[in-house]
Parts: C-alpha cells; structure tokens; sequence
C-alpha cells in the first residue's frame, strides 16, 4: 500500500470565515440554479480571503430545516460545485460542513473538489438534536470511509457538543473527557461552541478543552470583534459567521464594515 498524504495541518488557522451556501436544489428555500449558487459562494469567499481572513468554510446552512446524517445526491452535487468554486476563487485552505452531520458526504465534497478539512457534528458521542437522534457516532465508520476513498489528506474538526442539541445523554463527562473521547476517537481538532448558533462558547469551557488535549481547539459560535482577541490568546482560532452579516444575522448578506472590524481585532490580538 502506498503512504498515506500527509494530514492537513490545521493548527495555523487563526481566523476562518463562514461561506452559507444558498439553499440548495431539492431543499425549502431554494430559488437558484447551482451555478448561481457556486458564483455567489466563491464571490463570498473571495470577499473573505482577501479581506485576510486565513481559511474559508463552506457550509450548507441554508437548507433549513436540515436532514439527519442523509443528503441526495442533488446535494453533494451541488456542494461540490460550490466548494470548488471556492476552492479555484482563493488562495487560502477551504473546509466542508454538510448539515446535520452528513460527514461522509461532507469528506466526499472535500475530496473531490480538493478541499482541504471538513467540519463534522456527531463525530464522537451521542446527542439529541432539532433534527433527531444522533444515536450513533460515526467517528469508525468515517474515518474507514476517509480511508476507503484516498481521502487521508483531508482533515476532521469535530464539535465537541453539537450546537442546538440536548447532552443528557452526556451530562456525567465533562468537557475535558468530552474532548480527550473525541481525541481518542480520531479527530484532527476540536470545536467548542455556545447552545445555539451566535451563542458565545463558555470560556471555561475554552480553557478546559485546550488543557485536554494536544489537538488544536477552534471556537465554533458567537465570535464577534470585541471577543476575538481573548478568544486567540486560547484557542488555536476561531470560526467567524453571524457576525460578518449586517445586523450580526447569518442569513443576511455580507457587511464590509463588520468583516474589516474582525480582521483588525485579528491582529490586535
């Protein structure tokens, strides 16, 4: 067997960027052709990576409300289209994220269009979300699919506690054992989030996870200018959505002043 590529290395990544690909065909709130939509994202992201951020992440966020693990094949046809437009249109490393938790098909988007990391909820543990049960972890068969399609280049975010969801299931670990579980099980770095998508994550929590484990840690939600720089003398980096949007709304369009206020505070950091 030949060696396997060398994993890509998140830990330079201080500031990622969030590109919500329109809705996709097939999906509610769909009104445009894929091409349309791949244009628009790679517009985004251009805006972004120019702008300084250090990597883009191309995520289907408007695809309300979202299946659970299962896509079509319309979407990873049309995410495909979308993130490798991204990928041609900037000079920075570019991740998938397919909601909810559609890991495989978010790992086959990557690969094909040359992607770089993927964003992946339910890697490790199981949680009770708005779109249902996430019964399952799928960290053992993802990784054998990774493997499977020659995608070993590509690397695994994993949120630690998946946004909009219930932890009963989970409740007697802690972030610590959390993070050190989702280490054991494979992943290439951590996600630490808020409740719910804008929401702050808990700095404790922050410092928790970073004492845990060697694995990079990103701050997932509700990074905004003010909170960055703290947020960077933590965590390896953070990903930035909600508040690159007019009136801090992830479904609203990009505003340039708020795009500007985040990259200067990268840099005071």
């Amino acid at each position: 067997m030949p060696d396997s590529p060398t994993r890509f290395d998140s830990r330079d990544l201080r500031t990622v960027g969030m590109v919500h690909v329109r809705a996709l065909p097939g999906t509610p709130r769909n009104t445009r052709s894929p091409a349309a939509i791949a244009d628009l994202a790679a517009r985004e992201a251009g805006v972004l990576a120019e702008a300084g951020f250090d990597a883009i992440l191309v995520e289907n966020m408007h695809d309300l409300p979202y299946l659970l693990r299962t896509v079509g094949p319309e979407i990873v046809a049309s995410m495909t289209l979308a993130t490798k437009a991204v990928v041609d249109a900037v000079d920075v490393p570019v991740g998938v994220q397919i909601l909810a938790g559609a890991n495989q098909a978010a790992i086959s988007v990557a690969h094909a269009a040359g992607a770089d990391f993927i964003r992946a909820e339910g890697f490790a543990y199981a949680s009770v979300a708005d779109e249902g049960i996430f019964a399952e972890a799928d960290a053992g068969p993802l990784l054998r699919f990774r493997r499977m399609i020659g995608a070993d280049r590509i690397a695994i975010w994993s949120d630690v506690r998946k946004k909009h969801a219930a932890h009963a299931l989970t409740a007697d670990l802690s972030i610590a054992d959390l993070v050190s579980g989702t280490h054991f099980a494979g992943a290439d770095a951590v996600i630490i989030t808020g409740a719910h998508t804008g929401d702050a994550a808990s700095s404790a929590d922050i410092e928790e996870a970073a004492a845990a484990s060697p694995l990079p840690v990103m701050v997932g939600s509700g990074v905004d200018a003010t909170s960055l720089p703290g947020l960077l003398r933590v965590a390896h980096g953070v990903i930035v959505g909600s508040a690159l949007k007019v009136d801090g709304r992830w479904d609203n369009e990009l505003d340039p002043d708020r795009i500007a206020r985040i990259i200067e505070a990268r840099h005071a950091e």
